[in-house]
């Protein structure tokens, strides 16, 4: 590694914490880049539990309060990988205390937090960056830039679908992700990365509708009584694109047998192209040039040196995982370090933080929500 050394600070120790560790130690190894990412300070409330992560994780320290951290000179980059509901608040104290700023999905559970948000690192001058990893997958970057250079013909329908088995049995206790305050709806919290990539590939939504459902409605809590849930189990919605394409959106947290399965598919006037992420490393490509003979979907490994973020990993049918899409969203941001710009930057996350509102109210008051109406509550 050459170049000045960064100083990292990650507020959270949990499974993502641990990933965004991770990729900040890997990016360097499987790429060249312009600074040394150096683990600095990693921040939790449970002192027992920050210290061992910290350890493990290779931090140089540890404190239990974030503010300690986001003020720290040795920090340049903070990292926020906690709640959602906290989102907003540590990244705005970052970015006022000059600090770069990288905030894992959703921005934060309310367009007003997110906006909030995406003016505060604004006014403050500083990089920031939402965790949007997904994109960074080769399948789905190829994905990307086989759309924007026509491969699909002109983009008339685009869905996408998220369900995991996360939240099925009725006896696990009430904790933070049933609470839409602090956890965010199922649509922010899987439905985020779905409307990214959405909003990446055909462009700016203009209204939505919706349904939604919360099949368990009282969970248990510590004390022995039980707690109201604020979360929907799973939703679904309609979109109408700016461009005139339609799209269907469907997250869910109830699907038996379902550990964290997404696909998202786009169909065109010409062609159709399908990720699923059960087979991370494959893309499925439908021409409709192709002869009658070869009706059907071709199945493209996303592994050859020529595809996206391939050449900086192994040779081809070796294939990646789960953590490459970090490695790969963080190595991105620091080969930018310092001059950026860094994207999806807060401006983007802001904007689908409006879409995913959007289909919450529309699924409440069961009706067609504008996107413009949201940007204007938002203000």
């Amino acid at each position: 590694m050459t170049g000045p050394e960064v100083g990292i600070g990650v507020v959270g120790y949990g499974m993502t914490g641990r990933a965004h560790s991770y990729a900040y130690t890997a990016a360097p190894v499987m790429r060249a880049l312009g600074c040394r990412p150096r683990l600095r300070l990693l921040s939790g409330r449970d002192q027992e539990k920050v210290a061992r992560a910290a350890a493990a994780y290779g931090f140089d320290g540890w404190v239990d309060d974030w503010r300690e951290l986001v003020t720290s000179p040795d920090v340049h980059i903070v990292d926020v990988c906690t709640p959602p509901g906290t989102h907003a608040e540590i990244a705005a104290a970052a970015a006022e205390a000059g600090k770069a700023v990288i905030c894992e999905k959703p921005l934060a559970v309310t367009y007003a937090q997110a906006a909030g948000a995406a003016g505060a690192v604004r006014r403050a001058g500083v990089l920031n960056a939402v965790g949007f990893n997904y994109r960074r997958l080769p399948a789905v970057s190829l994905m990307k830039r086989m759309v924007d250079e026509g491969a699909v013909g002109e983009v008339r329908l685009w869905r996408g679908i998220w369900v995991s088995h996360e939240f099925v049995d009725p006896s696990i206790p009430f904790d933070w992700r049933f609470d839409r305050a602090v956890g965010g709806s199922t649509i922010a919290d899987l439905g985020s990365h779905l409307v990214d990539m959405a909003l990446w590939m055909v462009g700016d939504v203009a209204e939505v509708t919706a349904q939604s459902e919360t099949f368990v409605r009282r969970r248990s809590d510590p004390t022995g009584g039980t707690l109201d849930v604020s979360v929907d189990d799973a939703s679904s919605a309609l979109l109408r694109f700016e461009s005139g394409a339609r799209g269907v959106l469907e997250v869910a947290r109830a699907a038996v047998r379902r550990p964290c399965d997404f696909m998202i598919e786009v169909n065109g006037d010409s062609g159709t192209l399908a990720f699923e992420y059960a087979r991370l490393n494959e893309l499925l490509y439908g021409q409709g040039a192709d002869p009658p003979a070869l009706y059907g979907m071709r199945r493209i490994r996303a592994e050859h040196e020529s595809h996206p973020y391939a050449r900086s990993w192994w040779p081809i049918g070796q294939g990646v995982g789960y953590g490459a899409s970090f490695v790969n969203h963080l190595g991105d941001l620091l080969e930018r370090w310092p001059a950026g710009p860094w994207e999806p930057d807060f401006g983007q996350g802001a904007a689908v933080q409006a879409v995913c509102e959007a289909i919450e109210r529309a699924a409440a008051e069961r009706r067609w929500v504008s996107i413009a109406e949201m940007l204007l509550d938002g203000v």
